[in-house]
């Protein structure tokens, strides 16, 4: 190979992690958006703030990264959440579509990114409430470290996450890579988001994300 050709190829590389960068960003200030009339059920607030960590939490070690399988379901035992899983793509604007409210107890799955339980950071999206009720996510900034998350997937494994952040980031200090990017190289890593902060009325959105990570520490079937 040529040094023009690997320099082309290195370019279309960073093009194309520049754009994967660019439609996170949008899906995290789109996840925050609601319709007007939604209840402002308020979350944790902050700025980054690890609300989930605490500092003597001993975490166990990260399990081997599984193939590629599609999620079907999520459950968080500690919510009582057992909550499908649908593929979602980008919207007409770029970013990443959450499910329509009236699949509030549905959560979304960044489709073109990684699966559960492979190598990287998975992302998956829900509600914390719609106009009368609260939503999948709604007790999503209440989770700790050490708390577990699995995921179903397609191929009948189970793969096990343990909770090892939870972390709430305001809309104008969003930063996609350093929210949806891995914590450690080589782990298998899942990112919840979902609305937080405070309901602002004027802008009929949310002042922030929740943003839960775990990463895989054990399978099932």
């Amino acid at each position: 190979m040529s040094e023009r050709e690997r320099s082309s190829g290195r370019l279309l590389t960073g093009l194309a992690w520049a754009l994967l960068l660019l439609g996170l960003w949008l899906w995290g200030r789109e996840v925050t958006d609601v319709r007007p009339g939604v209840s402002g059920t308020a979350t944790a607030t902050g700025d980054m703030a690890a609300v989930g960590r605490p500092a003597d939490a001993e975490l166990p070690p990260a399990a081997r990264p599984l193939g590629a399988a599609p999620p079907q379901r999520v459950d968080i035992p500690r919510l009582g959440v057992q909550a499908p899983v649908v593929a979602r793509g980008l919207d007409p604007r770029g970013a990443v579509a959450a499910p329509p409210y009236d699949q509030a107890g549905v959560v979304g799955w960044y489709a073109a990114g990684v699966k559960p339980g492979a190598a990287g950071a998975a992302l998956m999206v829900g509600h914390v409430d719609t106009e009368t009720r609260p939503a999948v996510f709604h007790g999503l900034s209440t989770l700790a470290a050490g708390e577990t998350i699995r995921v179903v997937r397609a191929d009948g494994r189970v793969a096990e996450f343990t909770v090892d952040g939870v972390e709430v980031v305001r809309r104008d200090r969003f930063d996609a890579r350093r929210v949806y990017g891995t914590r450690e190289p080589g782990r298998a890593e899942l990112r919840l988001i979902t609305c937080g902060g405070t309901f602002d009325r004027a802008s009929g959105s949310y002042t922030a994300n929740v943003v839960v990570s775990a990463y895989l520490t054990g399978t099932t079937r």
